[in-house]
Parts: C-alpha cells; structure tokens; sequence
C-alpha cells in the first residue's frame, strides 16, 4: 500500500505541474513520477557516441558547417 507524504511546494509550482497533467484526474504524484523519468537517461552515450560528439563541436568551432537555411534552401524547402 502506497503511503503519502507531504512536501512543500511552491504554488507556481503546483500550478505548472498541474499544466503537466494528461488528463484533469491524473494526481500530482503520477506527474513528479513522469517528470522525474523523464529525466534519468536509461541509454547512457556509448564512447563511440561521445568521441563523435566531440569531432561534431571541433568541427563547429572550427567553422567547418553550413547553416541550416542553407540546407534547407538546397533541398527545396525554403
């Protein structure tokens, strides 16, 4: 059986979290469960993930990109 616990929030904190909400009877609980979920990554980056992360800003730094209008221009969409 699941025991309640009384925290302290703020009230513009409730508000938003009941923004959250997928439907008006979700409780709070089920939304700080979503939230906090949401939030712990369970697919870490592999090293390989990372090492090409890191060349991708290298090359971002380096000025070796074209900026997105660009793209988009070249395939039609603007």
């Amino acid at each position: 059986m699941a025991t309640s616990q009384p925290i302290k929030v703020e009230a513009a904190t409730k508000a938003r979290l009941a923004e959250l909400r997928i439907h008006p009877r979700e409780t709070f609980n089920d939304v700080i469960e979503r939230l906090v979920t949401m939030a712990v990554d369970d697919e870490p980056l592999s090293v390989e993930e990372e090492e090409e992360l890191k060349t991708a800003e290298a090359d971002v730094k380096a000025g070796n990109y074209r900026p997105l209008d660009d793209v988009l221009r070249d395939h039609g969409f603007l």
